[in-house]
């Protein structure tokens, strides 16, 4: 499972490993206050993209194309969350205001459809991942 949350909320168990998923690290908050297991400035859009996007809504359709294609020329960025995935929980931690138009968002959209596509079932109906 992949969950969402603010880099301003607090951390809980629940979350399982937390990623920021951030380029710039959030404003006011210092590395013990946020708890995350690791920063993936690498998986974050590019800032050519980032500042393009400006989190306008109008955008939102256009800037996950973008960082997708974006995604798929750069798998090493974010093959370990994927692989986080596998273990339990994951939350992707974003600063954005915008809750429903940010890149977390779009990430995670990203990465449910790579983990539809590696899982595939047999005539039985048993799973069975691709590799």
């Amino acid at each position: 499972m992949i969950k969402l949350k603010r880099a301003y909320e607090r951390a809980s168990r629940t979350d399982g490993t937390r990623f920021l998923v951030d380029r710039l690290w959030p404003r006011g908050l210092s590395k013990t206050a946020l708890r995350v297991d690791a920063w993936l400035k690498d998986v974050s859009p590019s800032t050519p993209l980032r500042r393009w996007f400006s989190h306008d809504p109008a955008r939102w359709d256009e800037f996950r194309k973008r960082y997708a294609r974006q995604l798929e020329s750069s798998p090493d960025a974010w093959q370990l969350i994927l692989s986080a995935t596998r273990r339990g929980t994951v939350t992707l931690v974003y600063s954005a205001r915008d809750e429903r138009h940010n890149n977390a968002v779009a990430l995670r959209e990203y990465l449910n459809a790579k983990r539809r596509k590696s899982t595939t079932f047999t005539r039985t109906g048993a799973r069975r991942h691709a590799h």
